[in-house]
């Protein structure tokens, strides 16, 4: 079983359902036999940043992989002190480099730094233009942050991804990505466990006979959002990919939106305005 496809504004092709690959402690070790299993589960989806510092590992797994290179869709970011026209010009050519790769498919702004995110843009933009990346786009750009972007791109991005799950629900950025026609993509989606004992999260599993994990990704999914829920553990990561043969149903997405409390796992992104 593969997951969902949604096609990006420039009719290229992203599985919805991913592979996070940050770990807190940085222990890099994890990583090449977590994307290994994670191939052979059926995951066709891969997403890193230079600032994992595992991008070498990453590589090391998709040459070990039996799956084609044509098949896996690699995403990695340019880091907050990587920015900037010429340094992040730089930058990609160091993670492609660390990946082992000839291309990659979507290349990211990590957060937006509010003194470079332009030229940062800027520097993205010729990367694509020059056929270098098959898609380009942003993370944890809020509603301000697209707003803004608006006034200088030449190209829109493909892709924003942020924190958004039904404890942190970014609504009104979800919305403005539509009405822009960027692609939303959700990281941490399971709150790094600090809400899987939530009563109504239990009851919705219970009823699904679904981990509150599962519940968690499920949601993104039906909300029509990419999403990269991250694991090392070989069956965590099999879990987190059996949500594909399952919906929720209305109600129980009536009671996932009544959750949002702010709850946030990384840092705010309106306070990069």
């Amino acid at each position: 079983m593969h997951s969902p496809l949604i096609t990006l504004n420039n009719g290229i092709k992203i599985a919805q359902l991913g592979l996070g690959v940050f770990e807190e402690d940085f222990d890099v070790s994890k990583t090449k036999e977590a994307v290994k299993k994670a191939l052979e589960v059926g995951y066709r989806h891969i997403d890193t940043a230079a600032v994992y510092r595992n991008e070498e590992e990453v590589g090391k797994a998709l040459k070990e992989a039996d799956v084609a290179r044509e098949e896996i869709f690699v995403t990695t970011k340019v880091w907050n002190t990587d920015q900037g026209f010429d340094n992040a010009l730089k930058a990609y050519d160091r993670s492609l480099k660390a990946l082992q790769l000839d291309y990659i498919d979507l290349y990211l702004v990590h957060w937006p730094v509010k003194e470079k995110r332009k030229d940062t843009w800027k520097a993205l933009e010729k990367i694509y233009k020059e056929g270098r990346v098959r898609a380009i786009g942003v993370s944890n750009y809020l509603v301000p942050h697209l707003e803004e972007l608006e006034t200088y791109a030449n190209v829109v991005p493909a892709v924003n991804q942020i924190e958004h799950t039904p404890f942190c629900n970014m609504n009104s950025t979800h919305l403005k990505c539509k009405q822009m026609g960027i692609a939303l993509e959700s990281y941490s989606p399971m709150v790094r466990g600090l809400k899987k004992d939530h009563p109504i999260l239990k009851e919705i599993a219970a009823k699904h006979q679904r981990s509150t994990f599962q519940i968690l990704i499920r949601w993104a999914l039906d909300n029509g959002v990419i999403t990269i829920p991250k694991s090392s553990s070989s069956e965590r990561i099999r879990n987190n990919f059996e949500v594909l043969d399952f919906r929720l149903g209305i109600d129980d997405l009536k009671a996932l939106s009544t959750l949002h409390d702010g709850t946030r796992v990384a840092d705010d992104p309106m306070d990069y305005l």
